[in-house]
């Protein structure tokens, strides 16, 4: 129930803009969290508990999770700008041409403060999407959204690293890599 109640308001906040830079990061962060980071989280604790964990064991693997689900919608931020349709199954852009402003718009918007107005007017008016891809471009927000993304792999690693050693450890540790580095 938890899950679908994050999903829903988190669709909800998709709907809705932020007027300063930093409402708007922590408004996406929050989102992203709903959409995306709740269902890894809330996942990996019931794993856990239906396995006989402990209160802090499972608290542990609600940590690792929604660590591990922020990396992974940041990288899928990523990807919407870096990589062909034909890998990730949708087209470039997609996100911008939804009116969406994810981690790499917001990044740019540090070197592009013009891209806040067409944030605001969520890519509507002719030319945004296209201006607003070669700002991210040009800017490090590239760069910013995979060294973000890095920095939740490591602290999801870093979490799992407290469990138990096992093969179950080992396999929570390789997939914080293949988050991070996933193509599609």
């Amino acid at each position: 129930l938890q899950v679908v109640t994050d999903l829903v308001q988190g669709e909800f906040m998709q709907l809705g803009s932020k007027e300063t830079e930093n409402e708007r990061f922590a408004h996406y962060l929050t989102k992203t969290y709903r959409k995306t980071a709740s269902l890894m989280a809330n996942s990996v604790k019931s794993v856990a508990l239906l396995s006989g964990a402990d209160a802090e064991l499972a608290d542990l693997a609600f940590q690792y999770g929604r660590n591990l689900g922020l990396a992974f919608q940041l990288v899928d931020d990523l990807l919407d700008f870096v990589s062909s349709s034909a890998q990730t199954g949708k087209p470039t852009a997609a996100d911008l041409k939804l009116g969406l402003a994810t981690a790499p718009v917001l990044f740019a918007c540090e070197k592009f403060p013009e891209l806040n107005a067409m944030i605001m007017r969520r890519f509507q008016e002719p030319g945004d999407v296209e201006k607003a891809f070669e700002f991210v471009h040009k800017s490090n927000g590239l760069e910013q959204t995979q060294y973000l993304a890095k920095q939740h792999c490591q602290e999801a690693a870093r979490i799992a690293s407290i469990i138990a050693e096992s093969a179950f450890q080992k396999a929570l540790i390789v997939t914080t890599d293949l988050v991070l580095n996933r193509m599609k």
